[in-house]
């Protein structure tokens, strides 16, 4: 908590020292992560004791609290959708590298079906026993659409996952498993009802727009200027396997893909590139924010690019910045 200013001692003066600590928080440090898929490449590694988080531990270590997009069901059982021509499943054995590095993972994406609803829910089972939460997706569609709430230093956050790249046989419905899917009306009733239930930022991390486009579609900036105009505070997005810039709007930062983090296969420069998204947030919203760059080598393992130039902005900014990676 920051300091209050000294006062003559009077029960007057006592009152708002501890009114002024109760109101002036520290900042919080939030950082955002791109698409784990932890299979493939990235699970051999893990299975030969290794592990693809190493080089940015020191990186997560920072932030208050740590958000990727995991982009494969972690299970033994389930069997691969019939119609899907690329299916991932990794061995439950990965949940210790995610375990100190992440504090929550979104299951809103296009590949946490794609061993049915058995290995979904023993997706859910492992991240439980491990202790790290998860959102954008439940055993029935209520559970899915609720958010992740962050409580830190007074801060209340609610973030919020989607998926809107098919197959949408992956969404929840009113009795089973899966994902939230990004109905335009359900997701504003979402921001709203979060604000309502007393969040002081809302932060949609969605899972959209077309994969190898560097650039955002129009949707995608319609629907996340939409969101902001409805009360999010930010909006972060991944699954193109690219980056796809930022802009600043009403004040408010758009991240539109954060692009891969720990994923290998690709045949293009691109996709072989991600950024982490760290943030200090306070009640008034975000004070700063910045975008750093991993390199993705051939295993799927991400490395931190020093010096490289990548978006970043502060509080007041009209257009983003580019800042030198550390």
């Amino acid at each position: 908590m920051k300091m209050a200013l000294f006062y003559r001692s009077t029960a007057t003066s006592a009152f708002f020292c501890l009114l002024v600590g109760l109101t002036h928080a520290d900042p919080v440090t939030l950082l955002f992560a791109g698409d784990l898929m932890l299979a493939d490449g990235p699970g051999q590694t893990i299975a030969q004791g290794g592990d693809p988080l190493a080089p940015l531990a020191a990186i997560l270590k920072e932030a208050d609290y740590r958000i990727g997009n995991l982009e494969v069901p972690i299970a033994t059982g389930g069997q691969p959708h019939a119609s899907k021509i690329v299916s991932f499943r990794a061995d439950p054995r990965v949940v210790t590298v995610l375990q100190g590095r992440f504090d929550a993972v979104s299951l809103a994406n296009n590949h946490s079906g794609d061993y049915g609803h058995e290995a979904f829910i023993e997706t859910m089972q492992h991240l439980d026993h491990a202790g790290i939460a998860h959102f954008g997706g439940g055993p029935n569609l209520a559970a899915a659409h609720r958010p992740l709430w962050i409580e830190r230093n007074g801060l209340k956050i609610a973030v919020l996952g989607y998926n809107e790249f098919k197959p949408r046989a992956f969404q929840a419905g009113p009795n089973w498993p899966g994902i939230a899917w990004s109905e335009d009306d359900l997701v504003i009733a979402d921001i709203r009802a979060a604000k309502a239930a007393g969040a002081d930022l809302v932060i949609p991390f969605m899972h959209w727009g077309w994969e190898k486009e560097t650039q955002p579609s129009e949707r995608q900036k319609v629907f996340a200027r939409k969101m902001i105009d409805e009360g999010a505070a930010l909006v972060v997005g991944s699954h193109p396997h690219v980056t796809q810039g930022a802009e600043i709007y009403k004040g408010k930062p758009i991240v539109y893909s954060l692009g891969n983090l720990v994923f290998d296969g690709f045949d293009y420069p691109e996709a072989e590139r991600g950024w982490l998204l760290r943030l200090t947030l306070d009640k008034s919203g975000v004070l700063s924010w910045e975008t750093l760059a991993a390199q993705i080598d051939d295993s799927g393992t991400p490395w931190p690019v020093a010096g490289a130039f990548t978006p970043c902005g502060r509080a007041g900014d009209t257009t983003p910045a580019e800042c030198s990676n550390p």
